[in-house]
């Protein structure tokens, strides 16, 4: 009923409007979330004089870190020493 030629140009031809719609929707989602952005970067320099208190009891946050390294490497918990931690 149809040729071949125009099957395949009728197939090509939907496959590149597709991926013309797909690059105008990654724009226009681009385009939003810079215009979303901008709100919210107002806000957290509103919010960043908020100081934060320091953490008093330091055993559970070396316990959980020293756990997570010794996990990483797959050795013992015991033979991981931290020496110090630093705020990056």
């Amino acid at each position: 009923m149809y040729s071949t030629p125009f099957v395949v140009l009728l197939g090509m031809g939907t496959v590149f409007a597709g991926l013309i719609l797909i690059i105008i929707l990654c724009k226009l989602m681009s385009i939003f979330v810079r215009a979303t952005e901008k709100t919210t970067q107002a806000d957290k320099n509103v919010s960043s004089s908020d100081t934060v208190a320091p953490i008093t009891d330091k055993q559970p946050l070396l316990a959980a870190i020293s756990a997570a390294v010794a996990e990483d490497l797959g050795t013992d918990i015991t033979k991981v020493r931290i020496h110090s931690i630093k705020k990056i």
